[in-house]
């Protein structure tokens, strides 16, 4: 990565010197904080790693780096391009080089061309997008390529048909944020950020690319571990035969390797499940995050139509009773003591999304250091390359759903939620589901936070249980308990409480603490915000010192 940055940036400072009347190509813009990462970012290929580890193709094209954007009224439908931004950061942060705000009344638009590789003619070429906050249409040569609704979760599209009959092809997208004047799903983005609520992330703020597939193509995999029968579940899903489409004969081949060694092989039809058997297996956990890997090809009348690469960790989460009596979360069917923070997601100059996987990777990287073995993904989905972070460097994380609606503080009394808005919280909480389903480092859903949104709780609780019987589910964190789910969750500011043990749910403190130590340089305003403020650094050490044993005991 280095040697591109420098180049760039010499181009940049060419640029500058020559043409002087002429902006620079890109730029962060003002910061209050910037973090170390921001200074390594190549503009013309930022996030350029593969984005889908849990099902990776050889082909493929990243679209992320400099497109056109346009801010316009809601209602326009012919934007005048205004300059440039870089894909994947939202237009709110300063590494996007525009760093401006958007009131639900605007709309972002953004464009870029593209050529199709050479060798890619006789393919179907699909459009995905890791993320994109909140309604997003596509468009491809002035034809629609359809519409999404929802911030955290990926999606694609067919563009095969779509495709003008020239060299360099255009994507026009048109993304409508109303953060929190609307009811969807948005965690803490708010429109005025203050305490412990943030700026929003609207528009594309993860990556896009390209990938060419044969009409016949693996569209999902689902990969579920057994270790107590010693074995590996997988489930190929192709599109048409899964659809019912008899002229289609599709068969699937299942390889699982433990380095270059051949453990376990199952060819059978898509849309079934295939029981791969693994003897003496290694099992995943926090110390010893060991990874199979998986290759899947996809073979149709006997000839092959496609290939990808997974991988796979042999663990279990159940709730059951410990060596002492009491009923706890179980690793393997054993207790490990969990302990880690509330990981927000939220950077100082790319806000929702990090400036590199570095840093990302980084972050996650301390966290172990520091001896924490889980974290809590706060009302927010990050990409698929961080969980596979997290898989890779055995790190546990309980999963919220992001929350939306009315915030309700303490109170008993569920929101009153319309059909249409219940249908768009389901659909978002199962697409979290479905594309995180294979992530080993995964073991917890966490539905509601604080009341946040929480409506008709045993029945969301009911649907997550049968939707995903591998996990365990949380049915709200802090506060407003119902009775259901597996995890009886307290929080309590700023010293620890633990809530009284039960014979059928695990008890949990999902939050606590919360001292604040402003460092000067360090901060993205004068004014502090913790829910304590501590003078130094042997204070702030001193005081978690002493939380940490009492919560021990």
């Amino acid at each position: 990565m280095k040697t591109p940055i420098v180049i760039a940036s010499v181009l940049l400072a060419t640029l500058a010197c020559c043409k002087k009347s002429e902006p620079l190509i890109w730029q962060p813009a003002d910061n209050p904080i910037m973090t170390r990462w921001a200074s390594e970012i190549d503009p013309t290929a930022p996030w350029p790693e593969y984005p889908r580890p849990a099902m990776q193709r050889k082909e493929w094209k990243s679209l992320n780096g400099l497109w056109d954007y346009a801010i316009t009224d809601k209602d326009n439908v012919s934007p005048e391009w205004q300059g440039k931004i870089l894909v994947p950061y939202p237009v709110e942060s300063a590494l996007s080089g525009v760093k401006t705000k958007l009131s639900d009344s605007l709309a972002l638009w953004y464009k870029t061309e593209f050529t199709i590789p050479a060798g890619w003619n006789k393919k179907e070429l699909m459009l995905n997008f890791e993320a994109s906050d909140w309604e997003t249409t596509v468009w491809i040569d002035g034809n629609e390529a359809g519409k999404h609704c929802g911030g955290y979760d990926p999606f694609s599209f067919n563009i095969t048909d779509l495709l003008a009959k020239t060299k360099k092809h255009i994507i026009t997208v048109k993304v409508w944020d109303p953060t929190d004047t609307g009811r969807q799903p948005r965690g803490k983005q708010v429109s005025k950020p203050g305490g412990i609520w943030y700026t929003s992330s609207s528009g594309i703020w993860q990556s896009v690319w390209l990938e060419p597939v044969n009409h016949s193509s693996i569209k999902d995999i689902r990969i579920t571990p057994d270790i107590d029968r010693s074995r590996i579940i997988v489930t190929v899903y192709d599109g048409s035969t899964c659809q019912g489409d008899e002229s289609e004969i599709s068969i699937a081949e299942v390889t699982v390797k433990e380095g270059s060694r051949i453990v376990a092989t199952s060819k059978g039809e898509v849309c079934k499940e295939m029981i791969l058997e693994i003897q003496n297996p290694v099992l995943w956990n926090p110390e010893n995050p060991f990874l199979y890997d998986i290759e899947i090809k996809l073979y149709n009348n006997e000839k092959l139509c496609d290939e990808v690469s997974s991988y796979a960790g042999m663990r279990k989460i159940s709730i059951g009773k410990a060596d002492d009596g009491f009923t706890r979360i179980l690793l393997n069917n054993s207790f490990l003591f969990q302990t880690g923070p509330l990981d927000q997601g939220f950077w100082p100059d790319g806000i929702y999304t990090p400036p590199t996987e570095k840093a990302m990777a980084f972050d996650l990287q301390m966290l172990k250091k520091m001896g924490f073995n889980m974290l809590r993904k706060h009302v927010k989905v990050e990409s698929r390359r961080f969980y596979y972070l997290t898989d890779m460097m055995g790190m546990l994380v309980w999963q919220d759903m992001p929350s939306g609606d009315s915030y309700i503080w303490g109170e008993m009394a569920d929101i009153d939620k319309s059909p249409q808005d219940s249908l768009q919280f389901v659909t978002e909480l199962k697409r979290m589901i479905d594309s995180k389903f294979n992530n080993p480092s995964i073991i917890m859903w966490v539905i509601f936070n604080e009341g946040w949104g929480q409506y008709k709780t045993a029945e969301m609780t009911d649907l997550v249980s049968t939707y995903d019987t591998t996990r365990v589910v949380n049915s709200a964190s802090g506060w407003t308990d119902r009775g259901t789910g597996d995890i009886m969750d307290i929080h309590h500011y700023p010293d620890p409480l633990a809530p009284e043990a039960e014979s059928q749910r695990a008890i949990v403190l999902g939050e606590y603490g919360g001292l604040g130590l402003p460092v000067t340089g360090h901060t993205w305003e004068t004014k502090n915000w913790g829910y304590r403020n501590m003078t130094d650094s042997l204070q702030l050490l001193d005081r978690y010192t002493e939380f940490y044993e009492t919560v021990r005991k």
